[in-house]
């Protein structure tokens, strides 16, 4: 059994840009047993969604297909803003019954920026959905 963490990121705007650039440079640099599986985001044409692909990460323009990859993810960080989406997640983990996939909140993004040794604040979003 690995003890490898799998990540899907939704929202590459300016806030999940920002915070999957250091995510990634932390799992990278310090060689971190986590993975990032899949990513989301509604314009999957931007050069961060370009990059996960060119990666041959699986990159979604409906953050609810993230869902379909069941417990091939642990943990979803939803970096959208968008409380409605985030309702709609937690229902669709429900109705597939998945009770191994966790979606972070806000605040713990907020936690683990501050580990990345940033100065600059992470963006915050006005709704966080909780």
């Amino acid at each position: 059994m690995s003890n490898k963490i799998k990540v899907a990121l939704l929202g590459l705007g300016s806030v999940g840009e920002a915070f999957a650039e250091h995510f990634l440079a932390k799992i990278q640099e310090d060689r971190i047993d986590v993975e990032i599986v899949a990513v989301a985001d509604r314009h999957p044409d931007t050069p961060v969604a370009l990059g996960f692909a060119h990666s041959k990460v699986p990159v979604f323009q409906d953050a609810m297909e993230v869902i379909k990859l069941g417990d091939q993810v642990d943990l979803i960080f939803d970096l959208t803003g968008n409380a409605e989406l985030r309702q709609q997640l937690r229902a669709g983990l429900q109705a597939s019954n998945n009770r191994h996939t966790v979606i972070a909140p806000e605040v713990f993004a907020h936690l683990l920026w501050n580990f990345f040794g940033e100065s600059k604040a992470l963006l915050q979003h006005a709704q966080t959905g909780y």
